[in-house]
């Protein structure tokens, strides 16, 4: 903690909800740099970098595959789109929902899982109580820093409970860890 200082964990609070959850899904098993590639190159797709549910509904899969998307996850941004634009998927009132439910709200978008709730609730929402279990950079800080030959979600839940109320912020200097090669 020394070595990383104080717990600063970005300004991801920006935008819309929304557009945190197309981020969310462009982002899914891709490196920084070329998700960061792929999402400018989506937003382009639209006036302002500003796409709407109505306009990605109305984008071509050829367009979409141009940008760099797989078919997946053109399938996940059409679901989670089209659930918005029906009103199956209110995104206005999901801050005031208490975690559990808005996981549960979340998840019912095909291509967001538990972990992308979860991130969703640590950096869009700034919420500071949140232990991904599912984790695999979580599992590996918890691994180096605890000595222990293999981590898997119940242990990350046993290990973690004592981390509460400050659980996000725990999460936080452990993937910094993992950034500093520590452990």
């Amino acid at each position: 903690m020394e070595s990383v200082g104080p717990y600063r964990p970005g300004d991801r609070t920006g935008g819309s909800h929304f557009h945190a959850l197309i981020r969310s899904i462009v982002f899914q098993q891709l490196s920084g740099k070329a998700a960061n590639t792929i999402h400018s190159r989506f937003l382009d797709l639209y006036p302002d970098r500003n796409p709407t549910a109505a306009a990605i509904l109305d984008t071509s899969d050829e367009k979409l595959r141009g940008a760099g998307l797989s078919r997946q996850k053109i399938g996940y941004l059409r679901d989670l789109s089209t659930r918005v634009l029906r009103a199956e998927l209110p995104l206005d009132h999901v801050d005031t929902l208490p975690d559990a439910e808005l996981i549960a709200h979340l998840v019912q978008v095909k291509g967001i899982g538990r972990w992308t709730a979860q991130m969703f609730l640590m950096f869009k929402l700034g919420r500071i109580d949140v232990l991904p279990e599912l984790d695999l950079g979580i599992q590996n800080a918890i691994r180096r820093a605890y000595r222990k030959k293999k981590v898997l979600p119940k242990d990350v839940l046993r290990i973690g409970a004592k981390w509460s109320p400050y659980s996000s912020i725990a999460c936080w200097y452990l993937w910094r860890s993992l950034d500093n090669g520590d452990g």
